[in-house]
C-alpha cells in the first residue's frame, strides 16, 4: 500500500537522529536524510550587507498610521 504522507522531525540531537533511524528501520520503513541546501551567496551578501547597515544607523522607520503611503498604497 502506497500513501503519500510526509513526516518532517526536526531532531536536535545525533542521539535523536540515531533513534529515529533504528525506529524506522524496525518498522521498514524506507527513509532518507536530506543534506542542508546551501544559500545563494548573493542572497547571503545581501543580508550581511543590510543587517551592516541597520547596525549603523542606516535605516528608516515608518508609522503605522503612515505605512499606506509610504508604500503608495
Amino acid at each position: 500500500m502506497k500513501t503519500d504522507g510526509l513526516i518532517i522531525f526536526h531532531p536536535s540531537t545525533i542521539e535523536e537522529i540515531e533513534a529515529l533511524k533504528a525506529f524506522a528501520k524496525a518498522l521498514k520503513i524506507k527513509f532518507e536524510i536530506a543534506k542542508e541546501k546551501e544559500c545563494n551567496k548573493d542572497f547571503v551578501e545581501k543580508i550581511k550587507r543590510s543587517k551592516k547597515e541597520h547596525q549603523g544607523g542606516e535605516y528608516t522607520t515608518v508609522d503605522k498610521e503612515s505605512l499606506g503611503s509610504y508604500l503608495d498604497v
